[in-house]
């Protein structure tokens, strides 16, 4: 039986993803394993803290949404993967 994550580690995970170049929402989706509703409400979070930015790409009928991690996302996921080798957590 393998345990849930907690919140922060999909929030990791989602962070981890747009660092790595994944930038579209179904596809961080993907990357992360979660479904639709959470990632949403994690997207947003993150966005709220800085630690993600919102690009509107504005093409054909309708507007789409990318991420991109700011230098704030990047210093809290190093600090993260610190942490984890500090504590030889997997």
């Amino acid at each position: 039986m393998s345990l849930r994550r907690s919140k922060l580690d999909i929030q990791l995970d989602v962070l981890n993803a747009v660092r790595k170049g994944v930038d579209k929402p179904t596809r961080i989706m993907y990357a992360a394993n979660t479904s639709w509703k959470p990632v949403r409400k994690i997207l947003d979070s993150l966005v709220d803290g800085g630690l993600l930015s919102v690009i509107e790409n504005i093409g054909g009928n309708k507007a789409k949404r990318c991420y991109e991690i700011t230098e704030k996302g990047i210093s809290v996921l190093t600090y993260f993967e610190g942490a984890r080798e500090l504590l030889n957590i997997s």
